[in-house]
């Protein structure tokens, strides 16, 4: 493999999702070079030359096409190809069809460079994390998913605006799986450096905080569906997601982030990826924060484990 540049970022995928990341890391300044790869080429062509368009307006940085070569010396590489999700189907539903995707690029991927970091976005994220990393044969540090950090700041939105308080001030987590299991972790939850049992009652902003809690939860995890309902797909959010992802990468920040990663043991899970609070470096996954759960969110995460490990079944893996 040849010397690795530090700020070039592979996209492999460039539809609505790949696309739009592309676009936000374009103004992000956050690399030096951001390469489109599709099966359709005329739709990466195009892509790249409507971003070109747009160099006067953000950071120095070099867009265009490319090829499996240019996974050699890749800093990053973050798949986005894959199936889109339809309305009414669930993510777990496009779990053949992108299965056959993912470890087609991550093979093309290492045979060109068993060093870069991975980010896997194509549904369901989870079990395509785990499909990756299986056909890597690599380190779980460098091949990860992005997780639960889009449905993460959808709950910090919503509990934001319910609670009157700036979204910067709070700090809440969504873990499990990228899909209908996935829960608010709320004994990680704080408003304005207050736990949300405390700050809730407190709030004055609602008689049953605790349904209002429940309500909000489930406006998360339906987000996507609702979205894809009325126009047919996500990729603001989630491009912007990415880019927090990449930053925490490109600048070694050691941020805490829900990403979904191959859990060894921790929380007393072992061989399936769900999202977590990790560290993100870069290296990857620089180390899993075994939080102090209570039974309810362990059993929640156990839950959610156990239908991923369904579907990993599946895959006939």
């Amino acid at each position: 493999m040849t010397s690795k540049n530090q700020r070039k970022v592979v996209i492999a995928g460039a539809g609505a999702v790949g696309a739009t990341f592309g676009y936000a890391l374009a103004q992000s300044g956050l690399a030096d070079d951001i390469i489109l790869i599709d099966k359709n080429e005329e739709l990466a062509r195009g892509q790249v030359l409507d971003l070109a368009h747009g160099q006067p307006f953000f950071p120095a940085v070099a867009i265009r096409e490319g090829d499996p070569s240019d996974f050699s010396d890749a800093r990053l590489v973050v798949i986005t190809a894959g199936a889109a999700q339809r309305p009414g189907e669930t993510r777990l539903q496009l779990l053949n069809k992108n299965a056959v995707i993912v470890r087609s690029i991550v093979n093309e991927v290492m045979k060109h460079n068993d060093e870069c970091v991975m980010v896997i976005v194509s549904n369901p994220v989870d079990v395509m994390t785990h499909v990756a990393i299986q056909g890597a044969g690599s380190k779980r540090s460098r091949i990860f998913g992005s997780g639960t950090v889009l449905d993460s700041a959808r709950l910090r939105h919503l509990l934001g605006k319910h609670c009157g308080v700036d979204v910067h001030n709070v700090h809440a987590y969504v873990l499990g799986e990228h899909g209908d299991s996935q829960f608010a972790a709320w004994s990680l939850t704080h408003l304005a450096g207050m736990k949300i049992d405390e700050f809730c009652p407190i709030c004055g902003r609602c008689e049953d905080w605790k349904l209002r809690r429940n309500e909000i939860e489930q406006q998360v995890r339906n987000s996507a569906y609702h979205i894809i309902g009325y126009k047919g797909a996500t990729c603001f959010a989630v491009g912007m997601a990415l880019v927090r992802i990449a930053g925490a990468i490109l600048r070694n920040e050691k941020s805490v982030l829900t990403v979904s990663t191959r859990l060894e043991g921790e929380f007393g899970l072992s061989d399936v990826c769900l999202s977590v609070p990790c560290i993100i470096s870069s290296s990857g996954v620089e180390r899993i924060v075994e939080s102090n759960l209570p039974e309810d969110e362990l059993l929640a995460l156990s839950n959610s484990a156990a239908l991923l490990k369904e579907a990993i079944i599946k895959v006939g893996l």
